[in-house]
């Protein structure tokens, strides 16, 4: 519009209602968060976060937020939301009062606390939506900066659209880019700014120059510690002043406007959209002197940190009051239009909360009225009549009604007459059983894909091999399925630490760079948190990254990024988003404190919502990639270090193959025992099954290749049948991957009734590996103590045949 400009003095009628329109815009988002506090002070709801204070600039910026545009954001941006048409204060209210139920809350199905939002990029059956025609919002994460190193990743998806003439040409992919014109657009609280990852995630965009747009909101304080102990110099543009780019340098584009400033807000982020939209630029708006009229959230008080004179200052430099001003000093409008609309604004706000409210509890009310018309009748059986009515006025009593007072009176009563066979009872339970199996719905699904896209629907395809097939390098087999993958899927793209010029570390990229460009083969800064955002990012926007991390032990650099964000999305978005990344790494008797860790217990505690693929060889770590490939959720693919040199047959059908997840193969049939392994501790096993067999021992050797999916086929089980014994094995700490597969096995797989000896597990000690062959022998599981952990279980259940060897 005109007024971008700014001269208010030709404004046409509808310039000034534009204008009008965004301060009534701002005050129902203001009342919201007034009303959402009250709301949460009260009992209504849990928690209670709100973006008051930031209104204006919000507004401001959605102008200039195109469709296909993503958002990156944090738990501030509801002004935003709204300004795009992607909230209502309906919707709002119902994620405040954690509404169940995608209809209400379609941005996280009652699963988020309030102010997460996130648009659904997918449809019901999980296929992708045409992402050009929305206005598009990430799924929030409440860690702070937790939400930086996906914008890097989406800002970077304009840039492979933009430059893969491919992708350009295929209309498949014509719903997700317009030729690369998209823009990344983050915001982060000035305090957050502190944090690792935002100073990783700008300085990647810098080197990358990617279309991002990044606003801080400083409003002075990070709760409540000010300024002054956040960051140097007390400003976040000054001390990124290095990154400003010159005529001879690129970098970012720094700006910097007054929260309050309504027309120079609207020519900052004009400015901002154009350079990052067509230069492809970062741009980082500084926005100043924001306040937050109600402090932090409602956990507490910013009376208590603020001295007077700062609230007076924030009630001074209000965006709303300093506009309102602004609107009477221009002429835009009379004081009582502006009251007028103040009030009509109130009443929308408060409708929304009431409808919410509304439509929340009248569905409670009516699972509540019908437990209690069952317990009437159970009462009416029953000899327990007394402790059944208090069970009933119980669940009655709250004020407020929740599902877990409503089920838990259930349960109780059915204790409770757990010595009755009454047609009431079974009238009760059945009631039970069927909403519980609702209330899975409503909270246990979408962890993982559910639809026909899962990668659990591929079947296994085996390597195929000729009479003249080779046997070359295992990281051979690996290259050349690389290559196929490249071919096949030219929406692949890998990136990582050495991944392009030198072809990875081990060279399973080798001259891969060189045949697909460095668009699709990338190298990159030793940055493994932003690594992986860019996976997260670009997957976000129907490309399939694969993103390197060089070794296991730096997965630590980028296990909150994995735990809090990617592996939670499909589940936190109620299936809603997906973000398909396969992060490659390599790891497993290696030397040394710094690269011997085998983390995997606590990366199976981290990743849940993610597969975890452990193979013993390359051929296997190939199939796994090809299986992915097909399926639509993300997984960490853990390849065997020392696998890269030794000799495998290079298989005929490359990118074809593929191993199923979830399904142990048994490699070496056996009677006397099960051991259970993955990946290269496997290959130790396998090495001293001959030994084994000599001293009279028949061992059943099962390689489970992924820990997540486990044993989809009770597989092991079946084993354990036969032998009645079994020994698990890996280089995890003590209770780390071997207790989860005992836990899988002998608990969750009833394996306890099949059992003639205690089921053992072999690990390495507490410690991280000593350096050198012999810190690696007494550090981790060896031959010998395999052999001899074996041989003891057979020992102990005939000691005549399997005499004691060190006794």
């Amino acid at each position: 519009m005109q007024s971008n400009g700014f001269s208010t003095a030709d404004l046409t009628d509808a310039e000034k209602q534009e204008i009008l329109d965004d301060y009534k815009l701002a005050v129902v988002s203001r009342e919201t968060s007034y009303i959402g506090r009250k709301e949460t002070l009260t009992g209504k709801a849990k928690f209670g976060i709100f973006g008051d204070g930031k209104e204006l600039p919000q507004i401001a910026m959605a102008k200039y937020f195109e469709e296909g545009d993503f958002r990156s954001g944090y738990y501030r941006d509801q002004t935003f939301m709204m300004a795009i048409e992607q909230v209502t204060v309906q919707q709002f209210f119902a994620q405040l009062y954690a509404h169940a139920d995608v209809e209400a809350d379609p941005h996280s199905g009652g699963r988020q606390m309030n102010a997460h939002f996130s648009t659904r990029s997918l449809d019901d059956k999980g296929r992708w939506r045409d992402l050009t025609r929305m206005k598009n919002s990430s799924p929030d994460i409440s860690p702070t900066a937790g939400q930086m190193s996906r914008l890097l990743g989406l800002a970077q998806a304009s840039k492979v659209y933009r430059n893969h003439d491919t992708l350009l040409d295929m209309e498949k992919f014509q719903k997700f880019s317009r030729e690369g014109r998209e823009i990344g657009w983050g915001t982060i609280g000035d305090a957050s700014t502190s944090e690792g990852i935002f100073w990783e995630t700008i300085n990647a965009a810098g080197v990358l120059q990617v279309p991002m747009v990044l606003s801080v909101w400083d409003d002075g304080f990070g709760i409540s510690v000010p300024r002054e102990y956040q960051t140097t110099k007390e400003s976040i543009s000054k001390v990124l002043a290095g990154f400003q780019r010159t005529e001879e340098e690129d970098g970012f584009e720094i700006l910097k406007v007054k929260a309050w400033d309504y027309r120079g807000l609207l020519q900052t982020y004009k400015k901002a959209a154009r350079i990052a939209r067509e230069e492809h630029v970062p741009v980082l708006i500084h926005v100043q002197e924001v306040t937050q009229p109600q402090g932090h959230s409602t956990s507490g008080s910013h009376e208590r940190y603020k001295s007077d004179e700062r609230l007076q200052w924030e009630e001074e430099h209000c965006c709303i009051s300093k506009m309102r001003s602004w609107l009477l000093d221009k002429g835009i409008a009379t004081p009582e239009e502006l009251d007028q609309l103040e009030a009509d604004a109130k009443r929308e706000a408060e409708n929304g909360k009431e409808a919410a409210w509304e439509a929340y509890t009248s569905e409670l009310k009516e699972e509540r009225d019908m437990a209690s018309r069952l317990l009437d009748d159970l009462i009416a059986e029953s000899r327990h009549k007394g402790v059944l009515r208090q069970i009933q006025r119980q669940m009655k009593m709250p004020r407020l009604p929740l599902r877990k007072h409503i089920y838990s009176a259930v349960r109780e009563a059915c204790r409770t007459v757990r010595d009755e066979k009454l047609p009431a009872r079974k009238k009760l339970l059945d009631w039970l059983n069927e909403h519980y199996r609702a209330s899975r719905e409503r909270y246990d699904t979408h962890l993982y894909s559910e639809g026909e896209q899962s990668p659990l629907h591929v079947k296994e395809v085996e390597p195929k091999y000729a009479a003249t097939s080779k046997r070359v390098d295992g990281r051979i087999v690996l290259r050349d399925n690389f290559e196929k993958i490249f071919e096949q899927y030219p929406e692949t793209l890998v990136f990582g630490e050495d991944t392009g010029k030198l072809g990875d570390v081990n060279k399973g990229l080798e001259n891969m760079q060189k045949k697909f460009g460095e668009l699709r083969v990338q190298d990159t800064g030793i940055r493994e948190a932003t690594i992986l955002g860019q996976g997260i990012g670009m997957a976000l926007r129907g490309l399939r990254p694969i993103a390197e991390v060089q070794y296991l032990d730096y997965l630590l650099y980028c296990l909150q990024v994995l735990s809090d964000d990617l592996a939670t999305m499909r589940y936190r978005s109620a299936g809603g988003q997906k973000a398909p990344v396969i992060v490659r790494t390599r790891g497993h008797r290696l030397e040394g404190i710094w690269h011997t860790g085998s983390p995997m217990g606590l990366i199976l505690n981290a990743i849940r919502g993610m597969h975890l693929c452990v193979p013993r060889n390359l051929t296997e770590a190939a199939g796994m990639y090809n299986t992915l490939l097909q399926g639509d959720d993300p997984a960490l693919v853990i390849e065997p270090l020392n696998g890269y040199r030794l000799k495998e047959r290079l298989p005929t059908n490359l990118g074809e193959f593929s191993v199923p997840l979830g399904i142990p193969e048994v490699v070496v049939e056996g009677t006397d025992i099960t051991v259970v392994s993955y990946g290269s501790t496997f290959n130790l096993c396998a090495a001293v099954r001959p030994d084994l067999q000599e001293a009279g021992i028949s061992v059943e050797l099962i390689d489970v290749r992924t820990l997540l999916p486990f044993d989809r086929e009770h597989i092991i089980i079946e084993s354990l049948k036969k032998t009645n014994r079994i020994l698990f094995v890996d280089e995890d700490v003590p209770g780390g991957g071997t207790a989860f597969m005992m836990n899988k096995v002998i608990e969750e797989q009833d394996g306890y009734f099949y059992l003639d000896s205690e089921p053992q597990c072999l690990t390495s000690k507490e410690h991280r590996g000593a350096y050198g062959s012999d810190g690696d022998y007494f550090s981790k599981p060896n031959r010998d103590d395999i052999f001899e952990a074996v041989y003891a279980i057979m020992s102990e259940a005939n000691p005549g045949k399997y005499p004691p060897i060190y006794s």
